[in-house]
């Protein structure tokens, strides 16, 4: 998990993709709850009976949920539960908390994360299942994978917005706290 040497504008390193991966799947865990209790406010408030009726309704309040999730992380702190644990920090290129706006830029972005694939699903006539999991997952890490061909490594929605992720310092330890 090496990060880069170059400490670009901000003065701090960029995380390895390995490591900005593993914060990615550890959003995935915690954002199933948030889907999940979204979901159920959803149902509830729309007498919502059957998981198809209704869904593209659904879909778009979770676009929004999620949407709101982010962006209120990003302009706090520069980070979300899941980068915090990772110590990873979104910021501009100069260094600079996010606003609101370039914040909304970035999570409609980051959808290119998954579009791509989604596109290709749709094209080929997958009907879920394995399949469609393994062109999705395919689609990321290559998408993963091109962020090797910037000089700073960062994603391609990263470099569209003006954001980039730089990994957060450690906290210093105390001298009477006993290691790990």
């Amino acid at each position: 998990m090496s990060e880069r040497l170059d400490a670009g504008a901000y003065g701090a390193p960029t995380p390895g993709i390995r490591r900005r991966l593993a914060a990615l799947l550890y959003e995935g865990v915690l954002l199933f709850g948030v889907v999940m209790l979204a979901g159920l406010f959803y149902g509830v408030v729309t007498q919502q009976r059957h998981a198809l009726v209704g869904s593209t309704g659904l879909q778009a309040f979770l676009f929004g949920v999620l949407g709101v999730y982010f962006v209120w992380f990003w302009t706090r702190g520069g980070q979300t539960l899941a980068m915090l644990t990772w110590r990873i920090r979104v910021v501009t290129r100069e260094g600079h908390p996010l606003r609101p706006l370039r914040a909304v830029m970035r999570y409609v972005a980051a959808w290119m994360w998954f579009l791509p694939s989604l596109a290709l699903v749709q094209a080929s006539g997958l009907k879920g299942g394995w399949p469609v999991a393994g062109v999705v997952i395919t689609g990321m890490l290559v998408y993963a994978a091109l962020a090797r061909l910037h000089p700073d490594r960062q994603f391609l929605h990263d470099q569209i917005c003006g954001t980039r992720l730089v990994t957060k310092p450690a906290p210093p330890r105390l001298n009477n706290a006993p290691a790990p």
